[in-house]
């Protein structure tokens, strides 16, 4: 049998395939090292989010702090921690927009 099917290489095709594996596996590392970084309330709240979508830092200004308003506090956390996701979640995209030339290929994160 031979390798070629009608001017198709599958040896070249599979040293693609790995090649991009082994790209997919570095880039991947690379953006779990990376973070973003939001905030809420005007800066009273800062959330530093990881390139694995984890928080990495949760940083509240002390006048953010109003016993007489818990909710508020709640609010401006939970606006800050999305945002912080969404960025990271943007930046993932990103990169692999860059490593598959722009195809969409289900199951890569």
């Amino acid at each position: 049998m031979s390798k070629h099917m009608g001017g198709f290489n599958i040896n070249k095709m599979m040293k693609q395939v790995q090649k991009m594996q082994q790209d997919m596996e570095k880039l991947q590392e690379e953006i779990r090292q990376r973070t973003v970084t939001s905030s809420s309330g005007g800066g009273m709240v800062q959330v530093i989010v990881g390139g694995d979508l984890q928080v990495k830092s949760l940083i509240i200004q002390p006048d953010a702090i109003d016993p007489e308003d818990p909710d508020m506090l709640s609010d401006m956390i939970l606006v800050a921690v999305n945002e912080g996701i969404r960025k990271a979640q943007e930046m993932l995209e990103e990169e692999m927009k860059k490593l598959t030339g722009g195809m969409n290929i289900p199951g890569l994160f």
